[in-house]
């Protein structure tokens, strides 16, 4: 990859690659039942989002890739987490897309913002792998999001944890 992005801003957020100092943000958001309505694992232990954090940093040191807190910077709030990682689907390398955020903070529109700046920073870093959302099957607000990014629904595949709708960009 080109570029290995410490930090992107958007029009209203700041993406920023996590560390140590995201944990309690991240036991906070992870295991909030409703970030989880349509988790079929449900919500991860403290013991288990403080893992997920671990590896989302060996995302970064590995891959020069992962999620980014996704931070206010009028007051430093975390609010969510996403971004992009290498995932296999069907036998085929490519980059998922995930994010989760705070609920107060759902219905803004922070979601797509998040996405776009992530699928652009792919775009430019010439990763040679397309760039996925994986959404469980009823997960309706995560499909929208897709649908406003410009993705289409290609079909269900079986993960560990159940089936999931795969949305890929038309390009």
């Amino acid at each position: 990859m080109t570029e290995k992005p410490e930090e992107i801003r958007t029009e209203r957020l700041l993406l920023r690659r996590v560390d140590a100092g995201d944990l309690q943000a991240v036991v906070a958001i992870l295991s909030d039942p409703d970030t989880n309505r349509f988790n079929p694992v449900g919500p991860p232990s403290p013991a288990e989002a403080a893992e997920m954090l671990a590896q989302w940093q060996e995302h970064w040191a590995r891959d020069g890739i992962g999620y980014w807190a996704v931070v206010l910077p009028e007051n430093g709030e975390v609010i969510g987490f996403g971004g992009l990682r290498h995932h296999v689907v069907a036998e085929e390398a490519m980059l998922n897309l995930f994010y989760r955020f705070r609920p107060e903070h759902w219905g803004r529109g922070y979601a797509p913002e998040m996405a776009r700046a992530a699928v652009d920073w792919a775009d430019r870093a010439e990763t040679g792998r397309a760039v996925v959302i994986l959404t469980d099957l009823d997960n309706k607000p995560s499909q929208r999001v897709a649908e406003k990014l410009g993705f289409v629904n290609t079909g269900e595949i079986q993960q560990d944890d159940g089936p999931m709708l795969v949305w890929k960009r038309v390009t």
